[in-house]
């Protein structure tokens, strides 16, 4: 009896890239190795797996982990880099893209959406395109 996380697994990813247009993990590396175990406890003794195949599986998961730690990585570094220079408008006066609210900058923000600034009325201007700072 020969158990295949890699048919699954790759159908499955597959849909869901294809669907949301973002692949996403179906198998994290504990579960992977959980599956390549059971393969390895199930596997026929006339016909045994692969070695080579077991090698481009735990490559394959490692990959997968690196790229997903060095896109939190860089999404924490953006966010602050944001954040920092965003915070170089406090005390000055900006105006927005349509020029229809202006004032001086009490704090900003950092959010999914941007940058975004509370002046000292109260307002919020998103910080983007066409918006205006003067002193």
């Amino acid at each position: 009896m020969t158990v295949s996380a890699a048919s699954p697994v790759s159908s499955a990813s597959s849909t869901s890239s294809a669907a949301n247009a973002i692949p996403t993990p179906t198998v994290d590396y504990n579960q992977f190795l959980t599956l390549l175990i059971a393969e390895i406890k199930n596997q026929d003794p006339t016909q045994p797996m692969d070695p080579t195949q077991s090698v481009t599986q735990l490559a394959t998961i490692s990959g997968v982990q690196q790229s997903m730690q060095a896109n939190v990585t860089l999404s924490s570094l953006l966010t602050s880099s944001s954040l920092s220079q965003a915070e170089l408008l406090i005390g000055q006066t900006i105006t927005s893209a349509d020029g229809s609210t202006s004032g001086q900058v009490a704090s900003v923000s950092v959010g999914a959406s941007g940058a975004i600034a509370t002046l000292t009325n109260g307002s919020q201007i998103t910080l983007a395109n066409g918006v205006s700072v003067g002193s």
